[in-house]
């Protein structure tokens, strides 16, 4: 029983590595318009930085053009210069009331670039994971050790939790298929 409440307490962080690679691989930009390429932009306003999603609203009017409607016109310039100062390579459009953001098609060798990029942040979240399973093997082999649990429990633990791992890493893999798929879109 308590080598279940390890290996259940063990999957939250596993949940939270695989949401977080599907945000950070949404961020990624493949030529079609999304709006996570820019909500977490970090924009100079008010004294403060706040991210662009609380200063204004997101919209995609068409597959290649993000627009971006800010709620106090005033930030307008704010939001322009953080997108000019960010890695994304676009160029905002400024009409007084909105900026919008145009997407190029990406080139045959952008693509191959961006699809290294996803494999090389796949293998990193793939070995985030396994440092969580290492992390609750530790806790199941402290249980036995604290006498609370048996051998055979301990190894029905790890059996259990490596079927989890295995999932999860599937589950990775599976977001970069569909990852590469969709950059390799013409």
């Amino acid at each position: 029983m308590i080598v279940k409440t390890i290996v259940a307490q063990g999957e939250e962080p596993m949940k939270r590595t695989l949401e977080k690679m599907k945000g950070d691989f949404a961020a990624l930009r493949t030529g079609r318009a999304n709006t996570a390429l820019v909500e977490n932009l970090k924009v100079e306003s008010y004294g403060t930085v706040m991210p662009i999603n609380q200063l204004a609203g997101l919209g995609i009017p068409d597959a290649r053009t993000i627009e971006i409607k800010p709620w106090d016109h005033s930030q307008l310039q704010n939001i322009e210069k953080a997108i000019q100062k960010s890695e994304l390579g676009l160029t905002p459009m400024n009409d007084g009331k909105l900026i919008r953001l145009s997407l190029p098609k990406l080139t045959e060798e952008r693509r191959k670039e961006i699809i290294k990029i996803t494999h090389k942040m796949a293998e990193d979240f793939k070995v985030a994971i396994r440092n969580e399973r290492r992390q609750i093997i530790e806790s199941i082999k402290q249980a036995e050790k604290d006498k609370k649990i048996t051998e055979d429990d301990r190894k029905k633990g790890e059996a259990e939790l490596q079927k989890l791992t295995d999932s999860y890493i599937k589950k990775i893999d599976d977001v970069l298929a569909l990852k590469e798929k969709e950059v390799m879109e013409v």
